[in-house]
């Protein structure tokens, strides 16, 4: 027998629209079907990847800046709940929500919201961490990083409802 996957508590959508701005605003193409119609597996997480590359941006962490000092990101573990189903055509929004940080990895939600159907499509999961590319190692944030991050993750922790979660990751 089976166990339920964990769902997450409901969350309102007027809290999740308050993590303004949007990272990333998109209307499902129609070649993101699958034969079952609706928007396959790898085009959420691909849609995800986007909205976390306008996160980055936000905290500082532009190409610009990689480029300059040589550096990178990259996704060291995620989770994906999916909650509904997003069909070709519906217009998408994804926002973020930084919850905890280390010296070298951020850890942060994302929520896709369906706004054609007005629900939450899925949240995602993240553990990502900054890269030294000249060594191919994880490295600390520089300072700059690091205290736009912390004014990030402190904003969250002053929201009035708890970040879902899924237990299994830690920064």
């Amino acid at each position: 027998m089976l166990a339920g996957a964990m769902k997450p508590p409901h969350l309102p959508l007027d809290k999740i629209a308050a993590l303004q701005p949007a990272c990333l605003r998109i209307a499902v193409p129609e070649a993101y079907a699958d034969a079952n119609g609706h928007m396959n597996m790898r085009w959420y997480l691909a849609v995800f990847d986007d909205a976390g590359d306008a996160l980055h941006e936000r905290l500082g962490l532009t190409p610009e800046f990689h480029q300059r000092h040589r550096t990178g990101t990259v996704d060291l573990e995620h989770h994906v709940h999916y909650l509904s189903e997003a069909l070709p055509g519906d217009r998408l929004a994804v926002y973020a929500r930084p919850v905890a940080q280390t010296a070298k990895r951020l850890h942060y939600l994302m929520f896709m919201v369906n706004e054609t159907k007005g629900s939450l499509a899925a949240i995602f999961e993240c553990i990502n961490a900054f890269m030294d590319l000249s060594l191919r190692k994880t490295a600390p944030f520089p300072p700059e990083i690091a205290h736009r991050i912390a004014e990030a993750v402190a904003q969250g922790t002053a929201l009035d409802w708890p970040p879902p979660l899924c237990g299994a990751m830690r920064p």
